[in-house]
């Protein structure tokens, strides 16, 4: 049985010996080289990058060569996708004056990690010299690499709604969590199993407070909304889950062993939430405030935590680091270097 986070992470594959093809729902797959063609122009267009030299921005989408499809495999959704892609990017100084130049990315593939990609730039044939091509070639590439990242992420969550398995008896069902590595290592965010009961409400317990920080390869936009958006966080946490994403709205994660409320949202800029483990003392929450800030191409994020159990204080930055970080980086292709 592969499980997640051994060998190839696109493989999440639970093997059971199923006597029966039950409604035909043992591997059920979509076609989404359409919809996918469709998005990476909407993203590559939308690219713009402006400096001290001046603007440059994608103009047009000249080729999109390749496939994608979502194989539905007894529950566990296995994404393929492979890409070769040519741009034009025009280039604007200060004085006015235009340049023109290619762009190509020719390994946009699930084989591949969002920082491995090859993005070429260069300028056209007999155009002049210009410092727009070096800084295209630094901050465009950034922002074509994070519109990239955001595609992947549209695919996993946007794309793959309504992808649910029938029963047996014919009603729909949630695709199950998938037996995974995150699944056995979740006695950092454990089921109540082997842990003890939570303390009764009105013990006083001493507390903590830390922040974390981390740098993810996108817009403060796709990765705000990565913590709001339901289908996005059962993306990234692999489990059901339920999340309100409105001021008041409460979030249920991981078979509820995480819980809490969005208490203030501002939008691309800031989340505020109570937060806790379901073996934290009863009624018991920490304060956590999520800032993104634009650092031209990359998201900076910063958790600043307040009230954590000074008992629970590495479980907790380790569930963060694990369950948040990498998990969204993992599954998002916003990887980037840790700060």
């Amino acid at each position: 049985m592969a499980k997640w986070g051994e060998g190839d992470p696109r493989w999440i594959v639970e093997e059971r010996a199923d006597a029966t093809n039950v409604n035909n729902w043992h591997w059920t797959e979509r076609d989404a080289t359409n919809w996918s063609s469709e998005k990476l122009k909407e993203l590559l267009l939308a690219v713009r990058v402006e400096g001290a030299d001046g603007v440059c921005e994608v103009t047009e989408v000249d080729k999109l060569e390749g496939e994608a499809s979502i194989n539905n495999r007894k529950g566990k959704l296995i994404f393929f996708y492979e890409w070769n892609i040519k741009a034009t990017w025009t280039g604007t100084s200060k004085a006015g004056i235009k340049y023109k130049g290619n762009m190509e990315v020719p390994n946009l593939s699930d084989e591949n990690d969002m920082d491995d990609l090859d993005i070429s730039v260069s300028l056209c044939k007999d155009e002049p010299d210009t410092p727009l091509l070096a800084f295209m070639r630094k901050e465009g590439s950034r922002k074509v690499r994070a519109a990239l990242g955001s595609y992947i992420g549209h695919l996993k969550t946007e794309f793959t709604q309504g992808m649910i398995l029938p029963t047996a008896n014919g009603l729909s069902k949630q695709p199950k969590e998938p037996q995974s590595k995150a699944k056995v290592d979740k006695t950092m965010i454990d089921k109540g199993g082997s842990a003890p009961p939570p303390p009764s409400a009105g013990v006083k317990i001493p507390t903590c407070k830390f922040s974390l920080k981390d740098t993810f390869l996108t817009s403060p936009e796709e990765l705000y909304r990565v913590f709001l958006n339901q289908e996005m966080v059962q993306a990234f946490t692999h489990a059901p889950a339920t999340v309100d994403g409105e001021r008041g709205g409460k979030f249920r994660l991981l078979d509820g062993n995480v819980c809490g409320e969005f208490q203030e949202l501002v939008p691309d800029e800031k989340i505020v939430m109570k937060w806790r483990y379901k073996t934290w003392p009863s009624e018991h929450y920490a304060i956590f405030t999520l800032s993104f800030s634009d650092r031209g191409g990359d998201t900076e994020l910063k958790v600043e935590c307040k009230g954590v159990p000074v008992s629970e204080e590495e479980r907790t930055k380790q569930g963060w680091q694990r369950y948040y970080f990498e998990a969204i980086k993992q599954t998002f292709g916003y990887g980037a270097r840790l700060c």
